[in-house]
Order: C-alpha cells, then sequence, then structure tokens
C-alpha cells in the first residue's frame, strides 16, 4: 500500500510539472478570466437594447431582434467563433479598408467578440423573462401615482426584474467560463489553450487534471459569490418596501402603496 500510495501522489501532484509550467498556467488563466468578463459585461450592455427592441411595438425592431436572438441561440458557439476568426480572412482587404484588420487578425479579439454577440442574446432573453414576470398590476399603479417613466423604471421595475434575473445570469456566466475552453481551437493561449501546449510538450496527462480543477474551482466560486449577491439584494429589497412602507424611503407615499412584488427565493435550484 505504502509505494502505491506514493506513486498516486506523485501522480496526482508533480511538482516538476508545477515548478516548470505553473507560470504558464497562471498567464493562461489571467486571459480565460478577461475573455469572460469582458464578454459578458459587453454582452449584458448590449442585451439591454436587444431586449428593448424585442418588446418594441416596431415591426422591423422586434423581427431584426428576433432574428439575431434566434440565430445566436439556435446556432453552435464554436461555429459562430469560426466565422468570426476563420471568416475574417476572407474578407480582409475590406477590413483593411476600415481600419478594422487590426482587431479580427487576432485571436483574442476575435474571441471577445464572438462570445459578446452569443452571450448577448442569451442574456437579452433573461432580461426579457425577468420583466415579463413583474407584475403588471405595478406598472398600472405606478402610472397612476403619477411617476414618470423614467422613475417607474428605476424604481418599481429594474429592481425586481434583476433580482429575478440574477440567478439565470450567474448561470449564463458559469456556461461562458466553461465555454472559453473552445478559444483554444483559435490558438487563444487561455487556460485550455496553455493546457494543451503543457501537454504536447510533457505528454503529463495530469495537466489536464489540474485544468479541470481550476475551472471547477472558478465555477463553484462563482456560484457561492452569486448566492451571497442575491441573498443580498433580497435581504437590501425587502428592507426599502418596508422602509417605504413606514415612511423612511424618499419615495414613501408612492412605491409603499404599490401591490407587494413576490420576491423569489435565495436557494439553489
Amino acid at each position: 500500500m505504502g509505494p502505491a500510495l506514493y506513486d498516486w501522489l506523485d501522480f496526482l501532484f508533480n511538482l516538476n510539472l508545477i515548478e516548470t509550467w505553473g507560470w504558464r498556467i497562471l498567464g493562461g488563466l489571467r486571459i480565460t478570466v478577461e475573455v469572460v468578463l469582458i464578454s459578458c459585461l459587453l454582452g449584458f450592455a448590449l442585451a439591454y437594447p436587444i431586449c428593448l427592441a424585442r418588446q418594441s411595438r416596431n415591426p422591423v425592431l422586434s423581427k431584426l431582434s428576433l432574428s439575431y436572438v434566434t440565430y445566436f441561440r439556435g446556432t453552435p458557439l464554436l461555429c459562430q467563433l469560426y466565422l468570426v476568426y476563420y471568416g475574417a480572412g476572407e474578407i480582409r482587404p475590406f477590413l483593411t479598408d476600415l481600419g478594422l484588420w487590426w482587431f479580427f487578425r487576432e485571436a483574442f479579439y476575435c474571441s471577445i467578440f464572438a462570445f459578446t454577440l452569443n452571450t448577448a442574446a442569451y442574456q437579452s432573453e433573461i432580461l426579457r423573462g425577468a420583466l415579463a414576470s413583474v407584475p403588471r398590476g405595478q406598472f398600472e399603479a405606478a402610472r397612476s401615482l403619477g411617476l414618470s417613466p423614467y422613475r417607474i423604471a428605476r424604481h418599481v421595475v429594474w429592481p425586481q426584474a434583476l433580482l429575478i434575473a440574477l440567478r439565470p445570469l450567474g448561470n449564463e456566466l458559469i456556461s461562458m467560463i466553461k465555454a472559453s475552453a473552445l478559444t483554444a481551437i483559435v490558438t487563444l493561449p487561455d487556460l485550455m489553450g496553455i493546457t494543451r501546449i503543457i501537454f504536447a510538450h510533457s505528454f503529463e496527462f495530469t495537466v489536464y487534471l489540474y485544468c479541470a480543477i481550476i475551472y471547477l474551482a472558478m465555477t463553484e466560486g462563482i456560484r457561492r459569490l452569486w448566492n451571497r449577491i442575491e441573498r443580498f439584494m433580497s435581504q437590501h429589497l425587502a428592507l426599502a418596501r418596508a422602509g417605504g412602507a413606514f415612511g423612511t424611503t424618499p419615495l414613501a407615499g408612492t412605491e409603499a402603496a404599490l401591490e407587494k412584488p413576490i420576491i423569489p427565493s435565495a436557494s439553489h435550484g
């Protein structure tokens, strides 16, 4: 048992591999985090106008946004990434004339571009569903109290809609972390890309185990952080609503008169 256990520990904790390639793994992890965070933030900024366009009474805006969402949700992310990265080379003269070739020749920027377009489609549907979950009676009550559309959106609709959308947005962030491994296919030296390079040089299978553990740590960390944020926002919104009922908030006498919103449970699942 002793030698066998030692061999297994030596296999799992390959100190020589970590010492030789550890900094490269951390560098790949940094690129992964950058791609995911930038894409999700830009995607969220793009998702809001897409969400509004989906709800617009203008048939052109509504159909264009529906087509966008249908395409990016209905096709594989890998296909979209290929179209951006390899397709850009097919129109290089056009992109050069526009002064955009510097952007599309880099795998890092192409990955962010493709991931942003993809996650924007998913996040727009999350926001649209969250807005639809806010009871219509609250809109009507707010209008009857003379609140402006801006105040209705800021103080009545979006606090509840964002709370409803928080968990699906967290799931989308976790999905993007796992999907970021696809960027290695377009030569980006992210966490998975560096892992493939290390394996090609060392033939040490444990590097894939380390890679999987890092991805697991990221997703589990995000899940736990998101649960804390969701609990905090639920309590904050409940306190604000209670304060309004007792006249201790700036909107006392207005939102206090609105019907009490239903706040979903903060527990996982």
